[in-house]
Order: structure tokens, then C-alpha cells, then sequence
């Protein structure tokens, strides 16, 4: 018994060691790249560890490259869709949690089937129906779309989420004075911040990395997005490789600081969310 649990430990390491070198060996070639000069990064062979590190790759994303402004658009789209999504959503789940009418069922059936469907489907009629309201190149408009991404699974996450609170708790703050608004936000929003901080994971990640819709809707150079920028680096008659990986180690840096404060409550959020009453 105790051999086999031996063994079985050594597997379950060997697995993890080797799917972690699987993860590190592209983020660690990507920070080798971005501190190496143009002529490295096409050498032959390849080198893992530059002959003289240089931060000039970084130096001229600020320097010849708008990037604080794309960094600056992602920032602005990207924080009011996960406001605005994390705050559709807990009073979705709140409410279908909480009052039972008619169309409750449907309601969730209706998330659940957003989600069966490819996103490129709505491109035409998103630029359709952004164009007729004179915001399709725009950063309104690109809040707009990201928040239909992100609702409807954050949305079923909180449901879920609010079903593990018990109703007793709802009772006894309004049988103690509080109205039913005053007993969601003082006693039953602060009970789910493990859920809101997946929510907010969630619409962070997913705004932040989009590109596709973001290539379409968006005309204006001064308007473009972080993963835009990175796409512009892409040259037609070369590729500055340490550029683009300098970009890139800049545009993961936000989500790795947001996954280390949060990380916690992601976790214990999305295993919560799972849990029924």
C-alpha cells in the first residue's frame, strides 16, 4: 500500500513538473527575446541567453510606438466592462435567486444557450447595429460588446453562487429593519466577493486578450487596443521579434498582477458557485 502510494505521488509530481516546463519554456523564451538586440533575435542556432541584455526593445515601445495610448484604451474599456458586467450579473443571480417568477427557467436556459455559439457569428451584426447608432469605431461601443461577452457567464457563475447564501439571511435583515436593497448590498453582496472576484477575473481576461472584434470595430489609430498594438509590430516586410515580445511581457504583466491579489478568491469562488444548496 505504502509502495503504491509512492509511486503514485512520483507520477503525479512527474506529470506536474513536466506540464509546468511545458507552461514556463514559452514565457521564459519570450522574456529571453524581448531583452535581446534585432540581429539575436534571428540568429542561428537560437540563444536562450542574449549576448548583452538590452531594455532598448521596451524603450521603444514608449518612445516610437503609441503604446500608452493603446494601453491606455484597453485600460478604460476593460475596467468599465468588468464593472459594469460584475454589477449586471450579481443583480441577475441575486434576482433569479431571490424572486420567483414566471420566466426564471427561461431566463437561465437563455444564458446557457449565449454561450453555445461562436462569437464570430455576431461580428456582422454587432458592426451592424453599432454602425447605425454612430458607435462602431468607438470605445463606448467596444464596452458595449465586451459586456454581452461576459453577462451571461457571469451571470450563471453568481447564480450559482447566491444559491450556496440561505434565504434565512435575506429574512432576518429585513424582519431587522433593513429594506430588501439595503439587505442586498449590506449583508448579501459582501458574502460573495469570492464569486465577484471570479466575475471580475472573468470580463478582465476576456477584454483584455480580445482582438478579433476589437480589428474589426475599431478604425482610429489613437482608438486601438493593446492586442492591436502588438499586432502592428507584425511588419509586411519583417517582424521585430524583440519588440513584439517586450509588448507582449507588458501586456501580460496587468493579468499576473491581478491573478496574484485575487487568485485566492478565484479559486474559492468558482469551487463555491459549483456547491447547491
Amino acid at each position: 500500500m505504502k509502495r503504491a502510494r509512492v509511486i503514485s505521488g512520483i507520477g503525479t509530481y512527474t506529470v506536474l513538473v513536466i506540464a509546468s516546463i511545458v507552461v514556463l519554456i514559452p514565457i521564459l523564451w519570450m522574456l529571453s527575446t524581448s531583452l535581446k538586440i534585432e540581429s539575436e533575435t534571428i540568429s542561428i542556432p537560437p540563444k536562450w541567453i542574449p549576448d548583452n541584455p538590452s531594455l532598448e526593445a521596451y524603450s521603444r515601445l514608449w518612445s516610437e510606438y503609441p503604446f500608452l495610448t493603446y494601453f491606455k484604451n484597453s485600460i478604460i474599456i476593460v475596467l468599465s466592462s468588468v464593472f459594469l458586467s460584475v454589477l449586471f450579473s450579481c443583480l441577475a443571480g441575486y434576482g433569479v435567486t431571490r424572486f420567483n417568477f414566471k420566466a426564471r427557467k427561461s431566463f437561465l436556459s437563455f444564458l446557457l444557450v449565449t454561450q453555445m455559439f461562436p462569437s464570430i457569428m455576431m461580428l456582422i451584426p454587432y458592426y451592424k447595429v453599432l454602425s447605425t447608432y454612430g458607435i462602431n469605431d468607438s470605445l463606448l461601443g467596444m464596452i458595449i460588446v465586451y459586456i454581452s461577452f461576459t453577462v451571461p457567464f457571469c451571470s450563471w457563475m453568481m447564480v450559482g453562487f447566491f444559491r450556496t447564501i440561505p434565504l434565512e439571511l435575506d429574512e432576518a435583515a429585513i424582519i431587522d429593519g433593513c429594506s430588501r436593497w439595503k439587505a442586498f448590498y449590506k449583508i448579501i453582496l459582501p458574502m460573495t466577493l469570492p464569486g465577484i472576484a471570479s466575475s471580475a477575473i472573468y470580463a478582465f481576461i476576456t477584454g483584455w486578450n480580445e482582438y478579433m472584434f476589437a480589428q474589426v470595430l475599431i478604425n482610429s489609430p489613437e482608438l486601438k487596443t493593446v492586442p492591436l498594438g502588438i499586432a502592428e509590430l507584425n511588419g509586411f516586410y519583417k517582424i521585430l521579434w524583440n519588440d513584439m515580445m517586450a509588448a507582449s511581457i507588458i501586456a501580460s504583466l496587468p493579468l499576473v498582477i491581478l491573478f496574484i491579489f485575487l487568485q485566492k478568491y478565484f479559486i474559492s469562488g468558482l469551487t463555491a458557485g459549483a456547491v447547491k444548496q
